[in-house]
């Protein structure tokens, strides 16, 4: 298991089990089977009762939750300091004794499938599972994470605990921990806890240095051909998203895109999509774009909606802009600017101590080690304004764009 800790002067303290697993490794028919996983995580330990699992953080006046993507499952818990060596214990209980009762499993079962019906009430959420999965098509990274009805019903007890066996194994983990302790005695509660639960004991727990950069699981993803698709959903709003395959977790080019999908439609007023669409046209309420990266690949996306009558002429302006992109590199006066705003955005959310649990987690489950601030500020300082042209030149080809359009 990999480890990394941060010091913060505050009397809070955040620690986060990262683990290996979600949807890309499931089985066919499966789909779902990782967030099915995770939500029976809080269903009860070899010592411990659901109830028991569930309110042992909170009365501590502390939060514990839990989250699954396609490449991993976070389980992450806030507490004060002098409660870290509780949140961390518990945290590993969940992660190496979990029993899964078979009354919980389906409990829980009814839950996901009225998440999924929910989900499906959301055009402008739905659309982006829809989209991933055209554009993934064939591929492990199709299947949303929240899975499917058909395959969810007939997850049984016998394959979640083999998936939970298989995968929650601690050479599949990561944990990270900021607190104002001292480190040596974050390595110490960590390696106790590891030593209690895990089969393979504490022995096992590393540092992520910048020489250990893991063995990252990589894949040949079939690059499935372009497409433009008309999906009837008798909505008041169109929802569409356009967008195509990027460079994945490992590529160098994903600082630069990084940037440009900030400049382009990052949670920002002054981007350029929504000067345009909303600001200057009135067309949308938002318009957002976004990069989503995985071990082997990654998606850049644009999403809009807007009135039914509209959707013609937003796709015009941002085709547009795409093309100023593509062809006409920034001034000085603008890129310094854009990289500014990126970097002061960088700056405020790892202000947040949650923030920074889960970004070193990441980080180290990613690339074996904890990058920092400081290094990704120092790539973005260096990107050029002929880097963000070849970017958008490369990414927003139109000839490799697709489109989704809910109508």
């Amino acid at each position: 298991m990999k480890f990394a800790f941060k010091r913060s002067p505050s009397p809070v303290a955040y620690c986060a089990m990262h683990i290996k697993t979600g949807t890309r490794y499931e089985s066919r028919n499966q789909g779902g089977l990782a967030h099915f996983t995770e939500h029976l995580l809080f269903k009860g330990t070899e010592t411990r009762s659901a109830g028991t699992v569930n309110s042992y953080i909170e009365r501590l006046g502390g939060e514990l939750n839990a989250y699954t993507t396609k490449e991993e499952t976070v389980i992450h818990a806030t507490v004060l300091k002098e409660d870290l060596r509780k949140a961390i214990g518990l945290l590993m209980d969940i992660a190496f004794r979990c029993i899964f009762p078979e009354k919980e499993i389906e409990k829980e079962r009814g839950v996901i499938l009225e998440e999924i019906s929910s989900y499906r009430d959301s055009p402008s959420e739905q659309i982006y599972d829809d989209f991933e999965e055209a554009v993934f098509e064939g591929t492990p990274l199709s299947m949303p994470v929240l899975g499917k009805s058909k395959y969810l019903k007939k997850l049984d007890r016998e394959t979640v605990w083999r998936y939970y066996r298989e995968r929650f194994r601690s050479e599949n983990m990561s944990f990270t921990a900021v607190a104002d302790i001292e480190e040596s005695r974050a390595v110490e509660m960590v390696s106790k806890a590891l030593a209690q639960y895990s089969p393979e004991g504490g022995n096992c727990l590393k540092y992520g240095t910048e020489h250990d950069c893991g063995t990252p699981d990589r894949y040949l993803l079939p690059l499935n051909p372009p497409f433009s698709r008309t999906v009837q959903r008798h909505s008041h709003q169109a929802h569409c998203i356009l967008g195509a395959r990027a460079c994945s977790a490992y590529d160098s080019r994903r600082i630069p895109l990084s940037l440009l999908i900030n400049i382009l439609g990052g949670p920002v007023a002054n981007s350029r999509l929504n000067l345009t669409l909303r600001e200057r046209y009135g067309l949308v309420y938002s318009a957002d774009a976004s990069y989503s990266l995985y071990s082997d690949a990654g998606i850049a996306a644009i999403y809009f909606g807007c009135e039914k009558t509209n959707v013609s002429r937003c796709l015009e302006l941002i085709d547009k802009e795409l093309r100023t992109l593509r062809e006409t590199p920034l001034s000085p006066r603008a890129l310094n600017s854009a990289k500014k705003q990126l970097l002061g955005q960088m700056a405020i959310a790892s202000d947040n101590g949650e923030a920074q649990v889960l970004s070193m987690g990441k980080s180290l489950m990613t690339y074996g080690r904890v990058i920092s601030n400081a290094e990704t500020a120092d790539l973005i300082c260096g990107i050029t304004a002929e880097d963000l042209r070849c970017t958008a030149a490369e990414v927003f080809n139109p000839e490799n764009m697709s489109r989704l359009l809910y109508i």
